[in-house]
């Protein structure tokens, strides 16, 4: 149920994020100069403009950001509250504070290994095409595909490091906060 429940926050998330990650992964591959970029609204309206709203516009990448999101969330909730309830709870409360970090740590770590190459996938479509006027990158699973078949598995997973360092403690961050205000609010509302 915990992953169920994870990949619907997911993939709901992707949908209402990805057209502000098109004119974020836009602004951010211009080659112009900061002072002469557009705003993000004016981004929003020239990439609405050229492409539209569908996927050539303003949801391009949306399967690659519906994969990234929906597999992380699924793997990172799903594995948290799995693992946490099938390891005993420590009176220390030191040591639960380490137990629930590590789990999060793990969580977001594991997450971010498993859904990588939609990450890979996502800013393939989404940044600038190899070849200017000509789509290499348009489906999630087509660019992954065209990746490994190009670079190899390893080209899947570029990014990873950072990846994790980002989501691992940031993840353990996230459902520590999370546990800790959820148990204050149940004492004291």
């Amino acid at each position: 149920a915990f992953a169920v429940a994870g990949l619907g926050s997911g993939l709901t998330e992707a949908v209402v994020v990805n057209p502000f990650e098109v004119v974020k992964v836009t602004l951010q591959t211009s080659q112009s100069a900061f002072t002469e970029q557009p705003s993000s609204f004016v981004q929003a309206q020239q990439i609405i403009k050229t492409g539209g709203l569908g996927f050539q516009g303003l949801n391009k990448g949306l399967t690659a950001t519906l994969g990234r999101h929906g597999v992380f969330n699924m793997v990172y909730f799903g594995f948290y509250f799995n693992v946490k309830n099938i390891l005993p709870v420590n009176k220390d409360p030191n040591l639960e504070f380490l137990r629930k970090f590590g789990i999060g740590l793990v969580s977001g770590t594991i997450a971010s290994i498993i859904n990588i190459p939609f990450d890979v996938a996502k800013s393939r479509i989404q940044g600038p095409q190899p070849v200017p006027g000509e789509i290499k990158y348009r489906t999630c699973f087509k660019t992954m595909a065209t990746v490994y078949k190009e670079e190899g598995f390893l080209a899947l997973y570029k990014g990873l490091l950072p990846k994790i360092m980002r989501l691992g403690p940031g993840g353990a961050v996230m459902l520590l906060v999370y546990e800790y205000v959820y148990a204050w609010l149940q004492d004291t509302v």
